[in-house]
């Protein structure tokens, strides 16, 4: 087996990374993470691309290109590419800390699991492939998967952590998400959705423990998005409250992955969440809960890299491309933490890269965003 690199990100490692780039990025690109870590405003997302050896390359390129840039959130999961872009990240950051671009307790790994990944290429007979790898031996147990494609039991959970471990070539995984833990809703009733959240989460508590990962949280889709009564809707504060059930005051579930762009804003827009009796926004709930937010899909796929109304270019002066807009956007959001890109060119990692010299837009300014759609 391949040798994984020790350690994790530590507040004194990121902050080194932060100071190094200087005058060379603008005040507000390092957000603060629980622990004292420092995180860029724009991470570099793995979602993307074919199964296939020319996209390994092309993320491994992004990636190291991304950390020269002063980008130090790398985020990915296990099914991302069936596993490959784990293990293109492996090659990137193993390269950038063999080559002294970076050291390891400088950069910011996240990845999920929950979703059966295969396992770099879809089987002939996956029905075949699933039994053998999960079903005999023992992993997952019949009934235990939902939607015939998710799971998230504790037995579960730890065999993708150490997947993710090796694919990666971590000692430490930094931030560990279960993925999509909404997809749950469609098959069981939320009592039972509570008990299976607590129960991963007990699991997780345990991996922080022993070292394997950082913290945890949850990447969701519609989980955070939808009104109290939606079926796939979840309470972050109920979660917390879990969290805290298993974990104590010092619970280890500090992070959230939501989508949030110029065309999904629902996040900072819509009181989809209760704190006691008050209904207010996700990012507003975090910020009470104490969670440190990122931000999936901040450019929509690229479908918010052209073609952007004038008002956007006109309230986010001072960049050149709509790509740079959209992620201004996102970063100058209140309660936003990183807003997460996938880049998979080198043309575009230096694009978005070039937003850390640029300051949030202030509040005065961001707000006519939503006073001109009330208008």
């Amino acid at each position: 087996m391949a040798r994984r690199l020790s350690g994790r990100a530590t507040a004194e490692g990121t902050r080194r990374f932060a100071a190094r780039f200087g005058s060379r990025v603008a005040a507000g690109h390092f957000r603060e993470l629980t622990g004292g870590l420092a995180l860029s405003s724009v991470g570099i997302g793995t979602y993307l691309g074919p199964e296939d050896a020319a996209t390994d390359v092309l993320y491994q390129d992004a990636v190291t290109r991304a950390l020269e840039l002063g980008i130090n959130v790398v985020d990915t999961a296990v099914n991302y590419r069936h596993q490959r872009s784990e293990r293109a990240i492996r090659t990137a950051l193993g390269g950038a800390v063999a080559r002294g671009i970076v050291q390891r307790d400088e950069v910011v790994v996240a990845t999920k699991g929950g979703f059966i990944p295969f396992d770099g290429a879809v089987p002939r007979d996956a029905r075949g492939w699933f039994t053998t790898t999960y079903l005999e031996s023992g992993i997952v147990a019949p009934g235990e998967v939902a939607a015939g494609i998710h799971c998230m039991t504790p037995r579960y959970l730890a065999d993708q952590i150490e997947r993710s471990r090796a694919n990666l070539g971590l000692e430490t995984i930094d931030v560990y998400y279960v993925h999509n833990p909404e997809t749950q809703l469609g098959e069981v009733t939320r009592p039972e959705f509570l008990a299976r959240i607590r129960a991963a989460f007990e699991a997780l508590e345990r991996a922080a423990r022993e070292g394997t990962i950082g913290v945890y949280g949850t990447a969701t889709w519609n989980g955070y998005r939808q009104d109290p009564q939606a079926r796939e809707h979840l309470s972050l504060a109920e979660l917390v409250a879990a969290a805290r059930d298993v974990g104590g005051a010092e619970h280890h579930f500090r992070v959230i992955q939501v989508p949030y762009n110029l065309a999904m804003p629902e996040a900072f827009t819509r009181a989809t969440q209760r704190v006691g009796e008050e209904a207010v926004s996700t990012l507003e709930t975090a910020r009470r809960l104490g969670m440190y937010v990122m931000a999936s899909a901040s450019v929509y796929q690229g479908q918010l890299t052209r073609g952007l109304p004038p008002l956007v270019a006109e309230i986010l002066g001072g960049l050149e491309t709509d790509a740079q807009r959209a992620l201004q956007f996102v970063r100058s959001t209140p309660g936003i933490g990183t807003a997460l890109v996938g880049m998979k060119s080198l043309a575009h990692v230096e694009e978005n890269a070039a937003i850390g010299a640029h300051p949030p837009v202030a509040w005065s300014e961001f707000q006519r965003f939503f006073s001109a759609a009330d208008a």
